[in-house]
């Protein structure tokens, strides 16, 4: 640039700074600006438009709405943030910062490129978005990039391609030129490579490396949606061949080496259509009121390695995934199925944790080691139900009481659980919905599956060991003097990864007390005894209720997210002051960390790096995470194609599960299917949104439709590339606003759009969305 036209802005930028200085309170627009100097001509107009983006960036103007300036505070607004970019829709994104820090609102003409899931750095711009309040934002720069592959439809041309994505936040169709179609015809689903990523000029281009299969097809759907969260489904060849050469037998060496239980009552509950029995228990009456308890898990780590690809592959998948119809499983079938699966009349190597307890559920003497068992019995929950339900006459097997074993391990746990509620624990109960499918994957029906004293049998005793395994690492019991070191300094406290839940964002959890008000329930946000003790009063008040599911989902969502770390922060919904992931080594890896490090510390090993295990914690919660985005999705498309085949005449109860400023969410009571009665079918009035009431308002005749209603529905539409669902409304039980209140028209407060790290929105609207339920994962 010549110094002559360097003059000639600073000279430019001075008067501007000048007329701001004498109007220090008044907004311009750019219209305003434009006239006060005189800039008509277009390309004049672009340059006094950078001007002024500079006169930004310094702090000598801010924003004040939008395309307003306003006197700066003065101060240089050059502050970068690093986060991974959420773009939310076409037009707009935020990226997601530090947990202390409000996300960064950008507007799709400063992405720059960058596309969902990207990690980015941010310039703030000296605004904030309109009504959110969250601080504005451009994309100077795209670190890494979030995925280098994308799964959709493809529509097939003559000299081209264009592949839709299936991901909702990625909004680039994807080019393809003919000779990088492969073999993909029409609508077939296809995981493209991109290689060329989107600019504010070009369209994103790539090619086509693996044909699904066509759109609508089972198996194409289920491995799509794996692609679409980045989740392998096939082991590499050389991780199989591993898996193959690893021998059944278990040689006398071995089992000399461990603790044997093969002589004690033992058995498994899982589910019916299990196949990996990753912990069994085991139990003998002492004779002086005591149990031994047996907590035995799949010896995993003794099969799989470090430095070896079994390792690698396991590390690298961190979890297994659960969609509707199938299991993708963190470890191939050999180990998964076979060797690590504690099948019944059959020797087993485990890890295991076994306690001395009462029927009060206090232990007495505690033991962790590795062992070998005999699993006496494979029940399914229901058959073990039946024998809480019943308590018929002694199921004999072996000559052992399984029976009294099952009816005793039960009233124990029942002990262990009110015990944790005493404490401070949570009661929340989702109900897990499950699907009844033909041989091809069609569902021919949709139901909720209720947690009965079976599951919660196994639970507890899970808790029990994950929560004694994390103490008796944490407490250096496996050395006496660690032990009195940790006693004088918890910092001395040995590396363990640990399962933590932190207290809820107190943001988040005053509009949850708000909100609960507002349907005339009490929260006590005071402390979190008190917060505990409301939570649960209010779980078995609306039990039974059509507020039940919706205040339950509410109520986890405020939750903070639990998450794995080598840091003891404790679990705050389980009032565990230390809890870690121990029972599920066939299933996730985090597990298999804890394995190796309590025999580490077993064998008298001194503290483990805390960094490296730091690392590894963060991949398996980002894996986790994935995994039950995953699992839901594939919930959504089966929930979807199920309605997709009802009668469109059939009326469905539902109840309101979110309100927006666009349309109404109904969740199909019978199936847990959700979806959106749009505002614009509403032909009976004029409705508004009211933000603040969660509700929608008729201006006319004042009716009221809001959240936890109960209505009437039919199936309008559904689309299974989207997997949504339109609904048309037959009929609401909501109230109607009192005339004078109606009358002259309802002026509601609308919201705008806010984004902080403790309420992330995955809409452009304005929804309060409850978490959608789908297996349990581990606590």
């Amino acid at each position: 640039m010549s110094k002559k036209k360097k003059t000639e802005i600073q000279k430019q930028k001075l008067e501007i700074i000048q007329l701001f200085d004498h109007h220090r309170e008044r907004p311009f627009t750019l219209s305003d600006l434009y006239n006060q100097f005189n800039v008509y001509d277009k390309d004049d107009q672009t340059f006094f438009k950078l001007i002024l983006e500079e006169l930004l960036d310094e702090g000598k103007l801010q924003m004040a709405g939008r395309n307003k300036y306003m006197k700066g505070s003065g101060k240089e607004k050059s502050a970068f943030l690093t986060g991974i970019l959420d773009h939310v829709n076409p037009r707009f994104g935020f990226v997601r910062v530090d947990s202390e820090e409000k996300d960064v609102f950008i507007d799709s003409s400063g992405l720059n490129g960058a596309l969902n899931g990207d990690t980015v750095q941010v310039q703030l711009l000296n605004k904030t978005s309109r009504k959110g309040g969250n601080p504005e934002g451009k994309v100077v720069e795209i670190i890494k990039r979030g995925r280098s592959e994308v799964v959709g439809k493809i529509k097939v041309y003559t000299n081209y391609a264009i592949v839709k994505p299936d991901n909702r936040n990625f909004h680039e169709d994807i080019f393809i030129a003919r000779g990088n179609v492969e073999n993909a015809e029409n609508n077939d689903l296809v995981i493209v490579k991109i290689t060329q990523y989107p600019t504010d000029f070009q369209q994103a281009s790539g090619r086509v490396v693996e044909v699904l299969g066509k759109s609508g097809d089972n198996d194409a759907e289920m491995h799509a949606i794996m692609a679409e969260f980045g989740l392998p489904v096939k082991f590499p060849e050389d991780v199989e061949k591993l898996a193959e050469s690893i021998p059944v037998e278990i040689n006398k060496k071995e089992i000399a080496k461990r603790k044997d239980f093969r002589e004690v009552l033992t058995f498994t509950i899982d589910p019916a259509d299990a196949k990996d029995f990753d912990d069994a228990l085991s139990y003998r009456d002492l004779g002086n009121g005591n149990f031994e308890v047996g907590i035995h898990i799949a010896d995993v780590t003794h099969y799989v390695l470090p430095g070896t690809v079994l390792e690698e592959e396991a590390f690298k998948r961190a979890t297994s995934v659960y969609l509707v119809d199938r299991t993708i499983p963190m470890l191939p079938e050999k180990l998964s199925n076979n060797l690590c699966s504690l099948r019944p009349n059959e020797d087993k190597l485990v890890f295991s944790a076994v306690f001395d307890i009462d029927m009060h559920g206090n232990v007495h003497k505690e033991w962790f080691g590795r062992a070998i068992i005999h699993s006496d019995k494979r029940f399914a929950y229901e058959d073990a139900q039946e024998i809480l339900d019943n308590v018929p006459e002694r199921l004999a097997d072996a000559g052992k009481n399984l029976s009294d074993a099952i009816v005793n391990l039960n009233k124990i746990a029942k002990n262990l659980r009110s015990d944790r509620f005493k404490k401070g624990a949570f009661n929340f109960e989702t109900n897990e919905v499950k699907f009844q499918l033909d041989e091809s994957g069609k569902p021919l029906g949709v139901y909720q599956k209720v947690r009965k004293d079976a599951h919660k049998l196994i639970e507890e005793f899970m808790l029990l060991a994950n929560k004694k395994v994390a103490e008796f690492i944490y407490f250096g019991k496996f050395n006496e003097k660690l032990r009195k070191q940790v006693e004088k300094d918890k910092e001395a406290a040995p590396t363990m990864v640990y399962r933590v839940h932190e207290p809820p964002n107190p943001e988040k959890l005053q509009t949850f007390a708000a909100f609960a008000g507002k349907m005339g329930f009490k929260i006590n946000i005071s402390s979190d005894a008190a917060l505990s003790k409301s939570l649960n009063g209010l779980m078995f008040e609306i039990e039974g209720t059509t507020m039940q599911n919706v205040l339950e989902s509410l109520a986890v969502r405020t939750m903070s997210k639990a998450r794995y770390s080598t840091s003891p922060q404790g679990h705050f919904g389980l009032a565990f002051e230390h809890y870690s992931h121990f029972t599920s080594p066939i299933r996730r890896y985090p597990d298999m960390m804890a394995h190796r490090m309590l025999q580490h510390y077993l064998d008298q090993g001194t503290s483990l790096s805390k960094s490296d295990f730091e690392e590894k914690c963060k991949h398996a919660s980002d894996q986790e995470k994935l995994a039950a985005e995953a699992e839901r999705a594939s919930i959504k498309y089966k929930q979807v194609e199920f309605m997709s085949y009802e009668d469109r005449s059939k009326v469905w109860d539902g109840v309101v599960t979110g309100v927006a400023d666009f349309g109404i969410f109904v969740e199909v009571g019978e199936t847990g299917c959700e979806g959106m009665v749009r505002l614009a079918d509403l032909n009976d009035d004029y409705y508004e949104y009211d933000a603040d009431n969660y509700r929608v308002i008729g201006q006319r005749k004042g009716r009221i439709i809001g959240f936890g209603d109960t209505v009437k529905v039919s199936v309008k539409s559904t689309d299974l590339e989207k997997r949504s669902m339109d609904l048309e409304l037959i009929e609401s039980g909501g109230k109607v606003l009192p005339a004078m209140e109606s009358r002259g028209g309802f002026k509601p407060k609308s919201s705008g759009r806010s984004r902080d790290s403790s309420s992330r929105k995955k809409s452009s609207g304005n929804k309060v969305i409850p978490p959608k339920r789908g297996k349990r994962r581990g606590r």
